[in-house]
């Protein structure tokens, strides 16, 4: 693939993003939107009876950043509600569910990478900064990511280093 082949992020103004994945590539798309998201541990909410895991992210609108372009402000965060469905199970590690107000960065969402996998489904794994993660259950993969309200300016933009690791 050229540069000139290769995927360009392209600005969508205000425009609230609303996607869905319903296959481990729309799942990469989705991941990479939320990435360094933030979110508090008093947003997340599984509802057994319903099958449904969800929480709300204050993402950073990597849409209106060009990959080739280290400093493609100004900057914006947005609130995303983020919704899993057919979830039959929802565990915990890295932190606790009553400390309400601590504030994860999301690094990652993928199918789980230690090849954990129930039958007939999958296991979903949301990797936070500090080795926080959320793994869930599913009997199918649907997940809807849709942004509210709207944007604000930050005056930051993540970074990483390239030998980090999830």
């Amino acid at each position: 693939m050229t540069q000139a082949d290769a995927p360009r992020a392209v600005s969508t103004g205000r425009t609230p993003l609303r996607l869905r994945a319903e296959d481990e590539e729309d799942l990469a798309v989705i991941s990479a939107c939320l990435q360094d998201a933030l979110v508090a541990v008093g947003d997340f909410a599984y509802d057994p009876d319903a099958q449904v895991f969800l929480l709300v992210a204050n993402r950073f609108r990597w849409e209106d950043c060009r990959p080739d372009i280290k400093d493609c402000g100004p900057f914006e965060r947005t609130l995303s509600a983020v919704t899993f469905d057919n979830v039959t199970a929802a565990a915990y590690r890295g932190f606790q569910r009553g400390e309400k107000d601590r504030i994860l960065c999301l690094l990652a969402i993928r199918l789980a990478a230690d090849g954990a996998k129930v039958s007939p489904g999958l296991t979903l794994d949301l990797d936070f900064a500090a080795h926080a993660r959320i793994r869930l259950t599913a009997s199918a993969l649907r997940v809807r990511v849709r942004d509210f309200g709207d944007p604000w300016p930050t005056p930051w933009q993540p970074g990483h280093e390239l030998n980090e690791t999830v």
